[in-house]
């Protein structure tokens, strides 16, 4: 009777250091949200799943930051797991471990009872973001998934990250892009652009 008298205390000093640290900004990745801390094959990322399931930050359509000529427009639908999301509205900063998301999709115009818009359709690919600032030297990563790649390798520094250094608005970051986050990120003064 003693011992489960301890280990339900036990229990409920963990479930109230959790809850602390959310309130505070600190991230606390648990058994209870699996798939959502960055994981490696040697130096490949391994394709994060389960991301549908996360916090969905804003949709694009036919945003291209370095246009080609002939380019399709495409969605791209951004998520980032809970207790990063809780920690930012926390802090208005991302903690370490972080994982975004971008999933591009096929946009069309033509289908059922459409008449005019588009919608989304097949997905086209996924591109990761992470900071994990024990896993890479300058913080922050970048990695494109193509067709079920289980895995990929971080993007050369030049191809995403230069441009993330340099037109983010928090941290390496495009909050500019989501609504709901530029003006927490205002509030507490991690806003630059």
């Amino acid at each position: 009777m003693r011992c489960a008298l301890i280990l339900a205390c036990v229990a409920a000093l963990g479930g109230l250091v959790e809850l602390a640290a959310l309130s505070t900004g600190r991230q606390i990745h648990s058994a209870e949200t699996p798939g959502t801390l960055p994981r490696y094959d040697g130096a490949k990322l391994v394709r994060p799943e389960g991301y549908r399931e996360w916090v969905f930050l804003s949709s694009g359509l036919g945003m291209n930051y370095n246009p080609a000529a002939g380019s399709v427009d495409q969605f791209t639908n951004s998520f980032v797991p809970q207790s990063a999301y809780q920690a930012f509205l926390a802090s208005g900063k991302w903690p370490d471990k972080t994982v975004f998301v971008l999933e591009e999709r096929a946009a069309e115009s033509k289908g059922s009872i459409n008449k005019s818009g588009h919608f989304q359709t097949d997905l086209n690919g996924l591109a990761v973001e992470v900071k994990d600032e024990t896993h890479f030297a300058d913080k922050w990563a970048y990695f494109s998934f193509r067709g079920d790649a289980a895995s990929a390798e971080a993007l050369p520094k030049a191809q995403c990250w230069q441009c993330h250094n340099d037109n983010a608005a928090v941290e390496h970051t495009f909050v500019q892009f989501y609504p709901t986050l530029k003006p927490v990120a205002q509030k507490f003064g991690t806003y630059t652009k």
